[in-house]
């Protein structure tokens, strides 16, 4: 089915969905497109019809104690919820444009109930099996993807503090995979773990 890229304001994007007979809107968004470790992460959430929650936007907007607040009033609200997570091993093998886009859409197909059409911030998808429109902004245009947006970072952060645990030597709890500092400077010292990206020039280049 087609897809198109929609630029519009929040208000004018709900008339432009239900218009078309949109009910079921699942908004979808990733993190971790731009670590240089561990996993990329997507989220599809199904927010109930004409009972948006107030208030919710992009999680980048967020600090972590408001991140983790409003995961779980999305997760007791939302008609459906599902996360994916795609591998450093298969980011390298299958590139992360492409590691982003499965795990999109692995999360919207792991949905309880199926949606009406997919909105993604910016990313179209014409080849998958349900309408799908990318929206610019998307974050601020559609609470969907916002919260959508805090599920998945959410979700990739407690993965990260986990791996933590197992190579403690690289600080993932802090800087979460991405590349500060010290985490440079710690994939000098040590070379590249198991949980790295090793298409990423870093964490090549310390190999």
């Amino acid at each position: 089915m087609p897809a198109s890229r929609i630029k519009a304001a929040p208000s004018e994007l709900k008339r432009w969905l239900v218009a078309r007979g949109y009910h079921l809107v699942a908004g979808t968004d990733e993190a971790g497109r731009g670590a240089l470790a561990g996993p990329i992460v997507a989220a599809a959430v199904i927010l109930p019809v004409n009972k948006a929650l107030k208030g919710v936007k992009d999680s980048k907007k967020l600090t972590p104690a408001q991140r983790d607040t409003w995961y779980i009033l999305i997760a007791e609200k939302a008609v459906a919820l599902a996360v994916a997570a795609i591998s450093p091993a298969d980011i390298d093998r299958v590139g992360i444009q492409q590691a982003n886009i499965n795990a999109l859409e692995q999360a919207v197909t792991a949905l309880a109930d199926q949606p009406d059409c997919v909105l993604a911030d910016w990313y179209e998808n014409p080849a998958f099996g349900l309408p799908w429109h990318g929206v610019a902004n998307g974050e601020e245009t559609h609470p969907s993807i916002a919260a959508a947006s805090i599920i998945a970072k959410v979700s990739r952060d407690r993965i990260m503090i986990e791996l933590a645990g197992t190579y403690p030597e690289y600080g993932f709890a802090g800087h979460k995979g991405y590349g500060s500092a010290g985490h440079l400077k710690a994939l000098r010292t040590h070379g590249p773990s198991p949980v790295h990206r090793l298409s990423f020039a870093p964490c090549r280049e310390s190999a």
